[in-house]
């Protein structure tokens, strides 16, 4: 009986999905509406607001422009071929799929892509993004601003100040290649994922300057320009976000370059062994 009941019973997994499908008739909403499947040369898109935190998927996609302006739970992206594609701050993650030739500009908590070749990513991702199976992917510093996007950062529970973008670990590295790379500093994001120009879409005020993005610009891994560094520390507070933006703005106007922000919680019994190593390592550099 136990055999039987297993043969009978459906996935954990594919049983989530269908109850998620049958909750969102029952609300009246057409899943449907949360896809985006087989278009060619087509600019498509869903305005703030609309998405709402649900799942999305976009597949079998040709030549189109692609925008998500609004934060979601996850989105799978599936046998796309060169296509723009712009997605709002995702709560969870992003898996590119068999995809090539696309150029996009995404947050999320989670990057994870398996068979893909000739991407060029503008990215803000919370934790180590990993590629698998891929070649000749190329990634950016996530550079974007719209007025709603920062309430959509906050309803995905990321944070604009936690970004590995350039931190790749590859799952199937090749010996004497590299399967990524970083694209060129002075890459202007307008020339890989235009504001879209649609009735529709232009609707929503976009803009991609570097002095306006919601998310601060970093460095990441890139060779530094000076041996000189810094470590500023804010604590917590309630102008503590305002505080860090009035710094990196001045760091920016001074021609100063940000390597890596992050936004981090930190408890009693690690703080002390942190100010600790780091005032040793001052001493000993000014040899007090």
């Amino acid at each position: 009986r136990k055999e039987r009941m297993k043969e009978g019973r459906k996935p954990r997994k594919e049983g989530r999905k269908e109850r998620r499908k049958e909750e969102r008739r029952k609300e009246g909403v057409d899943p449907k509406y949360y896809m985006f499947s087989g278009l060619k040369d087509e600019t498509v898109g869903r305005l703030p607001g609309t998405v709402a935190g649900q799942q999305f998927l976009i597949q079998d996609c040709e030549n189109s422009n692609i925008y998500i302006f609004d934060h979601s739970a996850a989105v799978t992206i599936d046998d796309c071929t060169n296509c723009i594609i712009f997605l709002g701050p995702m709560k969870g993650s992003v898996f590119f799929r068999n995809c090539s030739d696309c150029k996009c500009t995404l947050a999320c908590q989670q990057f994870r892509m398996r068979d893909c070749r000739n991407l060029e990513v503008f990215l803000c991702c919370a934790t180590q993004p990993i590629i698998e199976s891929s070649s000749n992917i190329k990634f950016g510093c996530f550079q974007w601003y719209y007025p709603e996007l920062a309430f959509q950062f906050k309803e995905a529970g990321l944070s604009i100040f936690n970004n590995t973008w350039s931190n790749i670990h590859d799952f199937t590295p090749v010996s004497g290649e590299l399967n990524w790379s970083l694209l060129p500093e002075d890459a202007v994001v307008q020339d890989y994922v235009p504001i879209p120009t649609t009735e529709e879409l232009k609707a929503v005020r976009v803009s991609t300057e570097a002095n306006r993005s919601i998310v601060p610009i970093s460095r990441g891994q890139r060779q530094k320009s000076s041996d000189e560094s810094c470590l500023v520390i804010l604590f917590a507070g309630d102008y503590t976000i305002a505080n860090a933006r009035k710094l990196i703005d001045e760091v920016r106007r001074k021609r100063r370059e940000i390597v890596i922000h992050l936004d981090l919680k930190m408890y009693h019994s690690g703080v002390l062994p942190f100010f600790s190593n780091w005032l040793l390592e001052i001493q000993a550099t000014l040899k007090l």
